[in-house]
C-alpha cells in the first residue's frame, strides 16, 4: 500500500503542470513516444484531449498499453481531485452566503467526491493487476472487471453532476464548474478506452 501511495503521488506531482484550459505542450520534434500516444488516442472518444494530457511531458516515455493505462488513469484522478478542490471552495462560499444554489452545488460536489474515490480504486486495482501473483486464473478477470466498474462509475457520477446544470444562462462560476466536471467525465472516458486496449491481452 505504501508503494502504491508513493506511485500515485509521483504521478500526480508530475501532472501538476496540467490545468483545466491549458494549451497543448509544444514539442521540438515528434518523438516515438508522441507518435505512439497520438495513434492510441485515435481510439478514444476525445482524441485531442487524450493527446494533450498524455503528451504533457517529454521526460516521460509512453510506448506500451500498460504505460498508457497507468498515466491515463492517473490523469483522470488528478483532474477529479483538481475539480473537487475547486468545488469545495465554491460550495463553502455559497453556504456562507446562504445561496439558493448551495444544495445543488453540494449535491454535485458529493458526486465528484464519489468520482475521486472510484478513480482512486481503479488505480489501486490496476496496480494489483500488474503484480505477479495476479497473473492467470480468476484474479486477472476480477481486477480487470473492477477497474472497468470503478472508471464507469466515476463517469456516471460526473454525468449525474452535469445533469444538474442548466443548458444556458449560467454565471461564470457555474460555467467553470460545469467545464471542469465535463473534463473529469471525458478524461475518465479516455482512460477507460485505453485501459480496454491494455486489458485486451488478458481476454481469451
Amino acid at each position: 500500500m505504501a508503494r502504491l501511495s508513493l506511485f500515485i503521488l509521483l504521478l500526480l506531482l508530475s501532472l501538476v503542470c496540467i490545468t483545466g484550459a491549458e494549451k497543448p505542450a509544444r514539442f521540438p520534434r515528434r518523438s516515438r513516444s508522441r507518435a505512439y500516444i497520438e495513434n492510441a488516442c485515435t481510439k478514444t472518444l476525445y482524441p485531442s484531449l487524450c493527446i494533450q494530457y498524455l503528451s504533457f511531458s517529454a521526460n516521460i516515455t509512453i510506448q506500451t498499453p500498460q504505460q498508457l493505462a497507468q498515466v491515463a488513469l492517473s490523469v483522470s484522478l488528478y483532474k477529479a481531485l483538481q475539480t473537487r478542490t475547486f468545488m469545495l471552495k465554491v460550495v463553502k462560499e455559497l453556504k456562507e452566503r446562504k445561496s439558493k444554489d448551495y444544495q445543488a452545488m453540494k449535491d454535485c460536489l458529493d458526486q465528484i467526491c464519489d468520482s475521486v474515490d472510484q478513480l482512486s480504486q481503479s488505480v489501486r486495482e490496476l496496480h494489483r493487476l500488474e503484480r505477479p501473483d495476479a497473473e492467470g486464473g480468476d484474479n486477472v478477470f476480477w481486477h480487470v472487471s473492477n477497474v472497468e466498474t470503478f472508471v464507469s462509475s466515476a463517469m456516471t457520477d460526473a454525468s449525474t453532476c452535469l445533469d444538474g446544470f442548466p443548458g444556458r444562462n449560467m454565471d461564470k462560476s457555474r460555467a467553470m464548474i460545469k467545464a471542469k466536471v465535463l473534463n473529469v467525465a471525458q478524461t475518465a472516458s479516455n482512460a477507460l478506452a485505453l485501459f480496454h486496449r491494455y486489458a485486451a491481452k488478458y481476454k481469451p
